[in-house]
């Protein structure tokens, strides 16, 4: 796996299914699953809890130390694009017990895939628990990101965060279900 680097905001925009969209300090490192790195990141020291890579997570999940970590809330994962999540649902399902975060990377803003991550983990797996949007995430990606079901944001650091948190007022009717709720009612035109 090549070296991989995500930067982002010191602050996470959350924005929890039915509540208000804030700001709280970012508490989890994103770690690329590198070899050459000599094995999980300190978390004794500075950030005490990590996203690893979904692929790694396959490796080393029935790992003594790695099961300990999890089940404390030190580790969550985070899915590439080309990950198939469908294909290793029991993994996912097994996820949803120990995971307390998982996060999608968009490595690029205009590669959608981790969109339908997001909309699968919540509607065909039923994820409660968080999901994070990573990578190169813009403040154009926000209402739609919201929308699938990430209720937080790691933003590029070049984002305004106070623009992003007016994102969400942008719009009071929704033409389209979503896993916030279902569309708007619209009144009935006379004829």
């Amino acid at each position: 796996m090549s070296q991989l680097n995500i930067a982002s905001h010191s602050e996470i925009l959350h924005f929890p299914k039915d509540g208000k969209p804030t700001f709280a300090p970012n508490e989890w490192q994103v770690w690329s699953g590198s070899q050459d790195e000599g094995g999980l990141p300190d978390l004794e020291h500075g950030a005490h809890k990590v996203l690893v890579p979904f692929t790694w997570w396959l490796e080393h999940h029935h790992e003594a130390d790695i099961q300990g970590l999890a089940n404390n809330g030190q580790i969550g994962v985070w899915f590439a694009t080309d990950d198939d999540i469908l294909k290793h649902a029991d993994v996912i399902e097994a996820g949803k017990k120990i995971w307390p975060l998982v996060a999608a990377h968009f490595p690029i803003f205009r590669d959608g895939r981790s969109f339908s991550t997001a909309a699968l983990l919540r509607n065909r797996f039923a994820w409660e628990g968080g999901i994070r949007a990573i990578g190169d995430v813009l403040i154009d990606q926000l209402l739609q990101g919201a929308r699938v079901g990430f209720d937080s944001f790691a933003l590029r650091p070049d984002q305004n965060l106070d623009v992003a948190l007016k994102q969400f007022d942008l719009f009071t009717v929704t033409t389209q279900n979503s896993w916030r709720g279902i569309r708007t009612t619209r009144t009935k035109l006379s004829a």
